[in-house]
């Protein structure tokens, strides 16, 4: 039986990071000296290792010097066009394969190995509006590809250095590389040992990509040494011990920084290389963690041969916020009022999160998310209020009732002055979000949700509701169930499933609670038995065996109210936010996996960590508990049954509901199945009898 190939080196790719001091650079530098000049200006980057952005600043035109202390400088270069139309047309391909020949050709004449920001060269394609202070733009990080995929050792997979080395050997080899690269001097400095606003000498530029070797003397120390000096630094060092280190910009377990891909292919024109070891120096900034003990070794193998006289194909357009190949905008008009200031100083503390400790973080893809919330009651203003703690900007809530005396101290979107006018809950809640943060576009709408038992006026009126909600629900991306009853939960999650909208539940009891992600449903499911991944999960009604029905008519006075523990519902809103945020950022999107945890130390796979299907809290216990569950077929909100009737006849479906919940239970089986179980004949064992 052959074996099967080995694993292909795959890298993490670079992730732009501008800062707005560059585009007001940009626009100066536009004025007063472009003009109308469309010539490639060279420009300055740079990136830290452990932290895969590549990072402009308002520095970056005059780069050739200084950059922000401790960080590997980028060689690139800016074409900036006169018009959006031209910045469209621009030959793109032919603008990448040109920033490529130039990689190739200094591999070749062995400028590389002197300056080795050239390696992790970048292109920068922009056109800035200047009338309406827009800047649109496009990075590509070139890497050119080898002829043969490179690969990693079958026998040896990717490991962390703290694997193979011990801590006092990892840490000669920071001190060793740190002074290779004068930083030890730069942390001596009054600045703050990770700023990046402080600029210092560039680091060394030979210096990135370095020699590696354990010292004879010192089983606990390391000897480095420049690429210059390859031949006399391995004299007596058999080639499989042969080693490299780089400051590598990937925070991933299994994947080197985008660097490397060009290096490799210097290494293997260079000195004719068929396989090398490498060490993968990484550094956790902002969290005072700067051993390096997050550092990976990989032993790659280079086949195949290079064309000498062909520059090698090449990649590297960075995707936009949306993960297509695209521009990106930045709109820099509203600076200028306090709105504006207002958005800078909110998102901030998000920056800094995506910049120090999560370079992964979708900032963009969040804060485009547009966000249904059904219910403006306690979970509703709660929830609302941490989407725009994540920089959410389009939130609408629904309700159809009015601020009362008791609401103000437990629904922190409404005062005392609100329940006093009886003002619409929706618009209130949506009004005094605009006074927290008038950055935030915020609707109120009244709306009374059709609901299972709760027969409608008319069936005129019917047809209006469900229109009106089907419309809001396919306007947003995220549908957050927080009504008081539970059958007001039932048309949006048949509307989300048909929608395939991310639908996140958040339901409370006295001390308990329910946060859930509902399954998705429809074309775009993975294929695979062995995971309960989102198109095999339930709804908030698959373990029901019978329809929600009317449970709020003849209540006595508590149970009209929603009593609860007061601490619950910013527990539970907190998690709901948390749960859409972190499957925003996975990968795999609404179709993620059901995640459970080993543990608060066990490692995650991603940047927010797990995505789990349900979360059940016990305040009485101070404890979580997650829980998976599956679609269930004859279910009365997901089941095939239920979302092709309501595809097919809408309202009038919608109306047999509200007129009869059993109506569900003929629909989807419920009935027979309860008819089989009453008519089963149970034989009994006398001798097992209770007496």
């Amino acid at each position: 039986m052959a074996s099967a190939p080995p694993p292909v080196l795959q890298f993490a790719p670079f992730s732009s990071a501008v800062d707005a001091t560059f585009w007001h650079a940009l626009a100066d530098r536009k004025m007063s000296v472009f003009r109308l000049s469309t010539d490639p200006v060279p420009i300055g980057g740079f990136y830290f290792g452990g932290n895969s952005s590549l990072g402009v600043g308002g520095s970056a035109f005059d780069a050739a010097e200084f950059s922000p202390r401790a960080t590997v400088p980028a060689n690139g270069l800016l074409r900036n066009a006169n018009t959006i139309e031209a910045f469209k047309d621009e030959d793109k391909p032919a603008l990448l394969s040109a920033a490529a020949a130039k990689i190739w050709a200094a591999i070749k004449n062995g400028e590389a190995l002197e300056d080795q920001s050239i390696l992790a060269s970048f292109v920068l394609l922009t056109f800035a509006d200047l009338k309406k202070y827009k800047f649109y733009y496009w990075f590509a990080f070139p890497a050119l590809l080898p002829s043969t995929h490179f690969t990693t050792d079958p026998y040896f997979p990717i490991r962390p250095l703290k694997s193979l080395w011990n801590s006092q050997k990892i840490d000669a080899l920071k001190a060793a590389y740190d002074s290779l690269r004068g930083l030890s001097l730069a942390t001596s400095s009054s600045a703050p040992e990770n700023s990046t606003t402080t600029t210092a000498p560039r680091i060394p530029l030979d210096t990135n990509f370095v020699l590696v070797k354990s010292d004879p003397t010192n089983s606990n120390s390391v000897i480095l040494g420049k690429l210059s000096e390859w031949d006399l630094f391995w004299k007596d060092i058999p080639a499989e011990d042969w080693t490299v280190a780089f400051a590598d910009p990937s925070n991933l377990p299994t994947n080197p920084g985008w660097p490397l891909r060009n290096f490799l292919l210097l290494l293997k024109y260079r000195f004719k290389l068929g396989s090398i070891n490498i060490i993968c120096y990484r550094e956790s900034q902002g969290k005072r963690d700067t051993s390096g003990t997050g550092s990976l070794f990989v032993k790659v193998n280079m086949p195949g041969t290079l064309e000498v006289d062909e520059t090698p194909k090449s990649v590297g357009w960075e995707k936009n916020s949306s993960g297509k190949l695209g521009a990106r905008l930045v709109d820099l008009a509203p600076m200028m009022d306090p709105t504006r200031l207002a958005s800078t100083a909110v998102d901030l503390n998000l920056k800094l999160m995506r910049w120090r400790i999560m370079p992964q973080l979708q900032l963009e893809k969040i804060s485009e998310t547009k966000c249904l919330l059904l219910g403006a009651g306690t979970l509703g203003c709660y929830v609302a209020r941490a989407l725009m703690a994540w920089g959410v900007r389009n939130i609408t809530l629904v309700d159809n009732g009015t601020v009362s005396f008791s609401n103000p101290v437990r629904q922190p979107l409404y005062s005392f002055d609100d329940s006093v006018a009886g003002k619409p809950k929706a618009a209130a809640a949506a009004e005094n979000l605009k006074k927290i943060f008038p950055g935030i576009n915020a609707e109120g709408v009244a709306l009374s949700i059709p609901m299972p038992g709760h027969p409608s006026t008319s069936a005129e009126q019917t047809e209006r509701d469900v229109k009106q909600l089907q419309e809001l629900v396919d306007g947003h991306d995220a549908i957050f169930l927080l009504t008081d009853s539970r059958e007001a939960r039932w048309l949006p999650t048949v509307m989300g499933a048909v929608s395939q909208k991310v639908v996140i539940n958040c339901a409370l009891g006295f001390d308990t609670f329910l946060v859930m992600r509902h399954g998705a449903r429809g074309a775009g499911a993975p294929v695979d038995d062995d995971v309960v991944h989102g198109g095999k999960m339930g709804c908030y009604y698959c373990n029901d065996v019978v329809a929600p029905a009317d449970s709020l008519s003849d209540r006595t006075l508590d149970q009209q109210c929603t009593v609860t523990r007061p601490g619950l519902s910013q527990l539970a809103s907190g998690l709901s936010v948390e749960l859409m945020v972190s499957l925003l950022n996975h990968p795999d999107g609404i179709w993620a996996p059901a995640e459970v945890s080993n543990g608060p130390t066990e490692p995650t796979m991603h940047p927010l960590g797990i995505v789990p299907h349900q979360i059940r809290g016990f305040l009485t216990h101070f404890s979580n508990l997650l829980v998976s569950g599956s679609a269930y077929d004859k279910c009365t909100a997901c089941s095939e049954k239920v979302l092709d009737t309501y595809k097919r006849e809408g309202h009038l479906f919608v109306d047999k509901v509200l007129k009869d919940p059993k109506f569900l239970e003929e629909l989807t089986g419920l009935t027979q199945l309860h008819n089989e179980t009453e008519n089963a004949d149970v034989d009994w064992d006398e001798e097992d009898d209770i007496e």
